[in-house]
């Protein structure tokens, strides 16, 4: 998810005042999450960073910026049961006991953190596992049902027909209302919609991180799947939030550990922000609001609902990239934006195993 970091580049344009972009209380438009589901708001709000992952913060302005999120338009929240282990859960139940009818909660179990090495991942898909964290996910959100269920990482020791066979379970005795997968395949999406109905992707897709778009994308499409896009801004990089991770962050902020955003890499994607920069002040806009742009009108590319969930803990962060859902990019902008990807120095993650390989 997308860091608030304030942004340290001098270079970074500020959104113009009085522009399109930046009415403060204009509410986002709407999107259908997956073929038969709720409309949400077409942004949806990352909360991990609340209480995980990237340092202190602020609890009574992150609580405050759920509301302002709220107000603007903002329905589906993004958690997991492994932000903290769980404390990001706890942290949402009050909010969500204040809107329970008005917004869309998602969770995800399958991701623990070994506690002898906190760098080390844990993944797990077997039945008695999937059974013991939702229980433990209802009662930390304080809700009755979740509304969208998360596998967060998939384990390849077990069948994923086998894992999405017991997710089914769950929305059959009315612990979850819809299924999501996140970081699989195309393949693995449709085997998984064979089983149960899948109502949204959870992965990256961001102007860094395109590799969905060969096979994932298009399966999704075909399946009348939502596409939720994490990192939509390069975990605060594309924002300008921060220009090398291990100068400029702090020893527990977890960016410390992702490759592109650390030593030479991150020295090689900096000079890649130029044509963000060129864009940005084209639009008198923030070069994270260009970042956000891009992946809301891959939804027209690709003929798919794409709701992307920046992370943010505070409310101008929030103001700022609802306001992207009001920015139209040119033929001109895309071919300055769309070649970058290309160029990314460094993996995504340190453990690429995490990740499906391929993305066929």
């Amino acid at each position: 998810m997308a860091p608030d970091t304030p942004p340290t580049a001098p270079d970074t344009p500020p959104t113009a005042p009085d522009t399109p972009p930046t009415a403060p209380d204009a509410r986002i438009p709407t999107a259908r999450l997956g073929a038969d589901g709720p409309e949400v708001g077409v942004q949806g709000l990352g909360c991990m960073g609340m209480s995980f992952a990237y340092g202190p913060t602020d609890a009574d302005e992150a609580r405050a910026t759920l509301e302002r999120a709220l107000d603007l338009g903002v329905t589906l929240y993004d958690t997991a049961d492994a932000y903290g282990e769980g404390e990001n859960e706890r942290f949402l139940a009050p909010f969500l006991k204040a809107h329970r009818d008005e917004v869309v909660i998602a969770t995800k179990f399958a991701l623990s953190f070994d506690p002898d090495d906190p760098k080390k991942r844990i993944v797990r898909n077997d039945p008695d596992y999937i059974r013991a964290c939702v229980d433990a996910s209802l009662r930390r959100l304080g809700v009755d049902t979740i509304d969208l269920y998360y596998m967060h990482r998939r384990d390849r020791s077990v069948p994923i027909e086998e894992t999405v066979g017991v997710m089914a379970e769950l929305v059959a005795a009315g612990k979850v209302r819809r299924l999501g997968l996140s970081e699989v395949s195309g393949g693995e999406l449709r085997a998984a919609h064979a089983v149960h109905p899948i109502a949204a992707l959870q992965s990256e897709w961001s102007l860094f991180s395109r590799d969905i778009e060969q096979g994932v994308v298009p399966a999704a499409a075909e399946l009348g799947v939502a596409l939720v896009a994490y990192s939509p801004l390069g975990r605060g990089f594309l924002s300008g939030a921060f220009v090398s991770a291990d100068k400029e962050l702090g020893e527990d902020d977890f960016r410390q550990q992702q490759p592109r955003y650390t030593g030479a890499n991150a020295v090689a994607n900096a000079a890649l922000l130029e044509p963000l920069r060129t864009v940005a002040a084209a639009h008198g806009a923030t070069t994270g609001q260009i970042a956000l742009a891009w992946v809301h009108q891959r939804a027209a590319v690709h003929g798919l609902p794409v709701l992307p969930i920046p992370g943010t803990r505070r409310r101008t962060r929030v103001e700022e990239n609802t306001a992207a859902t009001r920015i139209t990019l040119t033929p001109d902008d895309l071919a300055l934006l769309d070649p970058l990807a290309d160029r990314v120095a460094g993996d995504r993650y340190a453990d690429m195993t995490l990740t499906s390989a391929g993305r066929d």
